[in-house]
């Protein structure tokens, strides 16, 4: 087992290519020019990655106003992820990283601890990348019910 490792501030961000709920190919590259939000959570569909989900839904038009995309990463299934985005009405991309490239790729996948067992999982994590692909914002401690809050006022001090 091993601890999840964080990027760091000002670094660039790890290219990627995955799919999302769609199983459409989505690359970082895609959004050059836009601030991303990448936010990794544990498992869709479960109560604290339905309040964080729901939250970024919410408030999707104060993100499209700063010039910002934000998009949810988990090790799901792109038909898990689309059956989330039906379920909760989602309006922003989720993409699979059923092989945890990705989360390898940002640090996030590493010993985590509840109830007293410890296991591998997913971090809680978000990176907010500037427009050159630039990591800006590292948040190692998210707190679902204020997370989109939380993000929107990093994007805002950019």
């Amino acid at each position: 087992m091993a601890e999840a490792r964080l990027l760091t501030e000002g670094t660039p961000a790890p290219a990627f290519t995955t799919l999302n709920q769609n199983g459409e190919t989505v690359s970082l590259s895609d959004f050059s020019g836009k601030k991303v939000v990448l936010y990794f959570y544990p498992k869709a569909m479960t109560p604290g990655c339905t309040t964080q989900a729901c939250g970024i839904r919410d408030t999707r038009a104060e993100f499209e106003q700063r010039n910002t995309v934000v998009l949810g990463v988990s090790p799901d299934a792109p038909k898990r992820l689309l059956k989330f985005i039906e379920k909760e009405n989602l309006n922003f991309d989720l993409l699979s990283d059923e092989d945890l490239a990705l989360c390898n790729a940002y640090g996030v996948w590493g010993l985590k601890k509840f109830m007293g067992k410890e296991y591998d999982g997913v971090h809680r994590v978000t990176y907010v990348i500037d427009e050159q692909g630039i990591i800006r914002h590292v948040m190692g401690k998210v707190t679902t019910k204020s997370h989109h809050d939380d993000v929107l006022k990093v994007v805002d001090s950019l």
